[in-house]
């Protein structure tokens, strides 16, 4: 065959001979609302092995991977990490293992020093089958003066099976969005990598192009966010958490919030413990995603702000005032706000504020009296029937509460958004279900390893199993009068109650969140994503303006706030807003304050919790204060 029909066969062996190249586009940028870049594009080196190296050695390229780490400086299980495919045996959790295809060259080491790279390719005799390029990477401009972690996210390599599965729209050196706006608009920000298909001859040399697609690179996602203001709210929550612990406090979590009551845009969002998305670029040490994701280190990756879930406390007053009206109090009425409120053997304690005598819904607003709401919630829980009003009634204070958006997502453009809870007969019956073996379990055994180190909280426990272990399923009075406080089981995102703030600034109108503000083409031009209203919550106008009233003279002297706004320029712009100090059984109180302004005007809701942080008044609300001043200075 090689001498007779050789001659006429070369060249028809070299036109149908023919590899494609792909070329990567360019990662479109995210940019703040006056277009500057919170995340944009630049170029690492990357030190590359091709698997068969490793395959062909005697010792699988151990030999060659350590070589490679004692020149670079780099410890060798790093190295030898990226050298396992993610989700084979042995491997380590990804980032650490190589996320890409096991046909594309292995990066073993990102972010080298380009000469330190280049030195290993003068000795091809001891680094065999070494190569250096320049790989595209994720940037972060204003990074020391803006993380914004929690919103933009980061990337990373795709798995063979996201390769695999796109259709050829990833390949396996694309860069994938993998949390925040990166993850929720990577199809956007990807843009279409290039291919072009070569003619090769028998010797692997090119011959000719046969055809080429130029990449397409991804759209910039403009957003709503304000890199001053950003900043600001991630400084004023810092000091609210180091506040908190210099008080002595645990101060384990936190977030601050800023949005606009106009149409739901995300200003602002910042999470405590954060963490540095530079970490990613070129990807993650082992050690470093460890610490990240370790619970004792304080899971820093997951956002606070739309993942964590927090009882509202006194801030969920605010829905409870619409609620008690709509149930048929009076806001001209006045109500007993004693130190405490009997139920039975249970007495309910006012924990924000002392006994003022009889007063109205304004002054329980103001001074957040617990007693006078839960007055209302029990007599409300009584008129519809107590212990045997079916599951299927629904309570005022539970409909409020869903009408305001609370119990499901907001719809934030963002992955990972928790929906909360609201814990009403429904729920109760279905949690009682869920977890009636383990509860009737602890009602037998007790808590015995909590005998020696804490005899009074075993015995609590061990009583509380027993009662959940017979009637757990009922919507008791305790339930009824906990949720008007914003306790219980009732949880929500600091998210979700920056909405329910702009709802009750703005008139009504809930709004979905948003963050990204529309794209930007190549060329300049932006296509604008519309805001989204979802609904108008079902609250008369004179209750909300009530309701605003008393808000706006929480901030001032004799306010639950009034400390923490002394000084601040009321009259050029004044702002209003609640304290909240939520009990968590076993922990310290949940310090918070969210509220809006100006109020001549309302524009932004801000929002700040911090878990284990104690009062509101005392950490949460000073640090709303500071990102007012941010905010004013914005004007």
């Amino acid at each position: 065959m090689q001498l007779v029909e050789g001659p006429p066969a070369g060249p028809a062996a070299a036109a149908i001979t023919t590899r494609v190249v792909t070329e990567q586009a360019a990662r479109g940028s995210i940019l703040d609302r006056e277009g500057r870049p919170l995340v944009a594009n630049s170029y690492t080196t990357t030190v590359t092995v091709p698997r068969s190296v490793l395959l062909d050695a005697p010792d699988e390229g151990r030999s060659l991977v350590a070589a490679v780490a004692g020149a670079l400086g780099r410890p060798f299980e790093d190295l030898w990490a990226k050298t396992m495919l993610c989700g084979t045996a042995g491997a380590p959790p990804a980032p650490a293992c190589f996320n890409g295809s096991p046909y594309a060259p292995i990066p073993l080491a990102t972010e080298v020093e380009p000469r330190r790279a280049l030195s290993l390719l003068e000795r091809p005799e001891v680094f065999t089958g070494i190569g250096v390029v320049a790989e595209p990477a994720r940037s972060h401009p204003m990074a020391r003066t803006v993380s914004a972690a929690h919103l933009v996210g980061y990337v990373a390599r795709p798995t063979a099976a996201e390769v695999e599965s796109s259709g050829g729209a990833i390949g396996a050196e694309d860069l994938v969005g993998r949390a925040g706006l990166e993850g929720s608009y990577d199809a956007v920000l990807r843009g279409t990598s290039g291919r072009t298909t070569v003619s090769i001859d028998p010797r692997g040399a090119v011959t000719g192009t046969v055809s080429s697609v130029p990449p397409t690179p991804g759209l910039d996602v403009v957003t709503h966010i304000d890199a001053d203001i950003q900043g600001a709210a991630e400084r004023a929550l810092a000091r609210a958490v180091a506040r908190a612990r210099a008080d002595g406090h645990p101060a384990d979590s936190g977030a601050a919030v800023v949005l606009d009551v106009t149409n739901g845009a995300v200003v602002a969002a910042a999470s405590h413990p954060t963490y540095d998305p530079g970490l990613f670029v070129g990807g993650i040490t082992a050690s470093e995603l460890r610490r990240l994701t370790s619970e004792k280190a304080g899971a820093a990756l997951r956002s606070r702000v739309i993942a964590e879930t927090y009882p509202p406390a006194s801030t969920f007053k605010v829905i409870s005032v619409p609620a008690a009206v709509s149930a048929g109090a009076s806001l001209k009425g006045r109500y007993d706000c004693t130190p405490n409120y009997r139920i039975g053997d249970h007495v309910f304690n006012n924990f924000e504020s002392r006994g003022y005598g009889p007063i109205d819904l304004h002054r329980a607003l103001v001074v957040s009296c617990d007693t006078v709401f839960y007055r209302l919630a029990h007599r409300t829980w009584l008129d519809q029937g107590g212990l045997s009003a079916p599951a299927s009634r629904v309570d005022p204070f539970v409909a409020m509460a869903r009408s305001f958006g609370l119990g499901r997502p907001t719809g934030v453009d963002l992955p990972g958004e928790a929906a909360g809870t609201i814990p009403d007969r429904t729920w109760k019956r279905e949690y009682w279900e869920a977890t009636r073996e383990q509860t009737c379990r602890r009602a037998r055994t007790g808590y015995p390893e909590l005998r020696r180190s804490d005899r009074e909280r075993a015995s609590y426990l061990t009583q509380l199993a027993k009662e959940n272990c017979a009637t757990g399923y009922q919507y008791r009075a305790g339930d009824a009068v906990n949720l008007s406080i914003g306790q219980g089981d009732l949880a929500v995102t600091p998210l979700q109650m920056a909405v329910v703030f702009a709802a009750i600034a703005n008139g009504g109108t809930l709004w979905q969140p948003q963050v990204a503000a529309g794209f930007r083409a190549p060329g300049g031009q932006v296509t604008q994503i519309p805001a989204r209203q979802v609904s108008r919550v079902p609250v008369q106008q004179k209750v909300l303006a009530y309701v605003r009233r008393a808000l706006g003279d929480v901030t001032r002297p004799g306010g639950s706030a009034g400390s923490a706004f002394a000084g601040f320029p009321q009259r050029q712009y004044p702002v209003a807003g609640k304290t909240g100090t939520g009990e968590v059984f076993g922990e310290e109180a949940t310090a918070w304050f969210a509220g809006y302004g100006p109020t001549t005007r309302p524009r932004y809701a801000v929002v700040v919790v911090v878990s284990q942080g104690d009062s509101g008044s005392r950490v949460a609300a000073p640090a709303v204060r500071e990102i007012f001043d941010a905010i004013r200075l914005e004007r």
